[in-house]
């Protein structure tokens, strides 16, 4: 009986074995070929990085090499290093350094490029580079060549040594072993090289590119946790009714101090709101409940909004843009100054179209916009404005806006609303000039706002 049963399971043991052994095998061809993959991607994006790292110090340096009044070709020099720049930062993500602090390297390019496109943009026959500025770029030359250096010794390492980078991914994974591996260390060297070079040089191109918020320029003094629950329940009014409220501070030791207060909704749904230590100002409110139909449209939503924003003091608000998902309008606002609309000073609400309820705020525009009282005259008319457009453009709706040009400068505009090639566009003209400052295509969801 033995034996007739072993005759029987041995030859079925035998084939599940080999095929036991065909899968194992096919799973481990399947493994190296994505781990090949992986290796050849990270392998060309850091010899790519390395190249335009190279070519970027070149750029720059045949830049300052034309002559002062070549303002063409300096502004191809500062396009090209903002390109360069821009591929360099878009393969340095495509490396596995996510876990590698390297943020001083990120900022240095990020500034690098910002200051090359808004010197590029601007005028340079009116706003030449300024002493400062080519200084900067003298600075800024030598220290692309350091790093350049630093990021050779990691190159020459990786050909002689055929270091892989999927074993930077293992060593960085890694919580306890050492992180002795030879690129994490060359791009530690180059991170602290950028960083060496001083924030201070960079001139008034990139002086609000690098914009960083802070409270200290805010109005009132600082406040208390309770106060800050006080002001947060008064908000809330009934959606906060019975709810458990706590109240903590988040950002103590920098230039944002806080403090956030969670509320236990009506609903179930755990409110949250963000509050500035200095002022108790409201940066931001969500209530995430689930909204599960629609049943109000598109003016009873934007009359929700709009009542909302008065009776919690923000008044003088006109809506610019909307959006719709999950059956949550989002209507975003600007204030509104002698019919100027003034976009950076905005705010943005949820509403949701199940019964009108606000369900989000986001403030933060607002808060730290520079309070204008006026916002000037325009120099051209309308009509003399409307003849910079396209022939084509067909004008739906007109009106003054206050925008932030490509140098983060207030610009008054004349912004006109309408339709060409089948499309719906916002065209910003400058109200000085009749130049374009800018232009936005429009969704078909904001057709409604320009009735």
């Amino acid at each position: 009986m033995y034996a007739r049963l072993s005759s029987v399971m041995f030859p079925i043991f035998t084939l599940m074995f080999v095929g036991a052994i065909v899968w194992g095998y096919q799973e481990h061809q399947e493994k190296n070929s994505v781990l090949i993959k992986a290796e050849n991607q990270y392998q060309r994006a850091f010899h790519d990085l390395s190249t335009h790292m190279g070519r970027l110090h070149d750029q720059i340096g045949e830049t300052l090499a034309v002559s002062s009044v070549s303002h063409g070709m300096q502004r191809k020099g500062l396009v090209n290093v903002w390109r360069l720049t821009s591929q360099a930062q878009n393969e340095i993500n495509q490396l596995p350094l996510a876990m590698l602090p390297f943020n001083k390297a990120e900022q240095f390019l990020s500034r690098i490029s910002n200051f090359a496109y808004r010197t590029a943009v601007r005028d340079l026959t009116k706003q030449p580079l300024t002493t400062e500025e080519v200084k900067m770029m003298k600075s800024l030359y030598k220290a692309s060549d350091d790093v350049n250096r630093e990021l050779g010794k990691v190159q020459d390492a990786v050909l002689k040594d055929r270091l892989r980078w999927m074993d930077v991914e293992v060593a960085m994974a890694s919580e306890n072993g050492p992180r002795d591996n030879t690129i994490i260390d060359g791009f530690k060297a180059m991170d602290k090289q950028m960083g060496a070079y001083p924030e201070t040089d960079w001139g008034p191109s990139a002086m609000s590119s690098d914009r960083k918020l802070s409270t200290s320029g805010l109005d009132g003094k600082q406040m208390t946790p309770e106060e800050i629950r006080r002001k947060a329940l008064e908000f809330l009014g009934a959606q906060a009714r019975g709810g458990e409220v706590s109240v903590s501070e988040d950002g103590s030791k920098t230039d944002m101090p806080a403090y956030t207060v969670s509320v236990q909704g009506s609903g179930g749904a755990t409110i949250q709101l963000d509050y500035t230590r200095k002022g108790g100002h409201l940066l931001w409110f969500m209530n995430p409940r689930e909204v599960k139909s629609r049943k109000i449209n598109f003016d009873t939503a934007r009359n929700k909004g709009s009542q909302f924003l008065v009776r919690h003091g923000y008044p003088d608000m006109t809506p610019i843009s909307y959006d719709e998902y999950d059956h949550v309008s989002v209507f975003t606002y600007a204030r509104t100054i002698d019919g100027v609309k003034i976009y950076p000073d905005k705010v943005t609400v949820r509403v949701a179209l199940d019964n009108g309820e606000i369900v989000g705020l986001q403030a933060r525009d607002h808060v730290f916009a520079k309070k204008l009282l006026t916002p000037g005259k325009p120099k051209l008319t309308k009509e003399q404005a409307q003849k910079g457009l396209n022939p084509d453009f067909r004008v739906e709706n007109h009106s003054l806006s206050l925008i932030e040009n490509d140098m983060r400068e207030l610009t008054l505009c004349h912004e006109f609303v309408g339709r060409v090639n089948d499309h719906r566009y916002r065209i910003y003209l400058n109200a000085e000039t009749g130049l374009e400052e800018n232009i936005e295509q429009l969704t078909d969801a904001e057709k409604s706002l320009f009735k």
